[in-house]
Parts: structure tokens; C-alpha cells; sequence
């Protein structure tokens, strides 16, 4: 689920980038939170 949830905020993200409207910079602080909790659970998956 996690994952489908950064895919879709990359759309936003690439959508924003387009049409550069002013939701642009919350697309992108929600994508870099995205980054982060993915890599996070990159990290832990190799851990256990």
C-alpha cells in the first residue's frame, strides 16, 4: 500500500511540475515524506 502511495504522489508531483500550480510545493514536501518512510522501510526490511 505504502508503495502505491509514493507512485501516486510521483504523479502529483510530475503533474505540478507541469502545470506549476500553487498546490506544487505541497505535492512536493508530500513527496520527500514519501521518500523517507519508503527508504525507512528499505532499511528496516533488511534489517529483519
Amino acid at each position: 500500500m505504502l508503495e502505491t502511495v509514493a507512485v501516486v504522489l510521483v504523479i502529483l508531483w510530475i503533474l505540478g511540475l507541469v502545470t506549476s500550480t500553487t498546490m506544487g510545493g505541497l505535492i512536493h514536501v508530500l513527496l520527500v515524506v514519501a521518500v523517507v518512510v519508503v527508504l525507512l522501510r528499505v532499511i528496516q526490511r533488511q534489517r529483519a
